[in-house]
């Protein structure tokens, strides 16, 4: 199955508020020790408005829409053969607690590997804060082929 078809296709915009208390937990989760991100006074004796949002933090803006995985069920992926190839960030802007940010999602690339025994879809997000970008990321995903009952892996 090859997902070249898809190649430009782009998710419907998602907007999420950022969250005091979701910033702390995240911070906490991923063993963030730094103030800023936890503490309001810290955060404002740092010179900053309010607490600064984490490293990685705005990828959890993608999975905020009704149906995170839909546009892989639109392709007809079997989400029991993704695979979670690699991820990158490229920040523009600092983002902070109590700030609307939306995001919107294009299939950028799908390319195939050992004779289409591994799919790659190459997906890019572009975070904005009222219009102008703070975030790029670009995650690539991989779909294996499964075998079925009767057919080869």
């Amino acid at each position: 199955m090859s997902f070249a078809h898809a190649v430009g296709a782009s998710t419907p915009p998602i907007a999420m508020t950022i969250e005091r208390g979701r910033l702390r937990l995240f911070a906490h989760s991923i063993g963030e020790t730094n103030p800023v991100y936890t503490d309001v006074d810290a955060a404002r004796a740092a010179g900053y408005p309010d607490l600064l949002v984490p490293p990685t933090y705005l990828f959890g803006v993608e999975l905020e829409g009704a149906e995170p995985t839909g546009w892989l069920d639109a392709l007809g992926v079997d989400l029991r053969a993704l695979l979670h190839g690699e991820q990158e960030f490229t920040y523009v802007a600092p983002v902070f607690a109590g700030e609307l940010v939306q995001a919107r999602s294009t299939l950028v690339d799908a390319y195939e590997k050992k004779g289409g025994a591994l799919q790659f879809l190459v997906r890019e997000t572009e975070v904005t804060r009222a219009g102008d970008v703070v975030a790029r990321l670009r995650t690539t995903l991989v779909v294996r082929q499964i075998a079925t009952a009767g057919s080869a892996p």
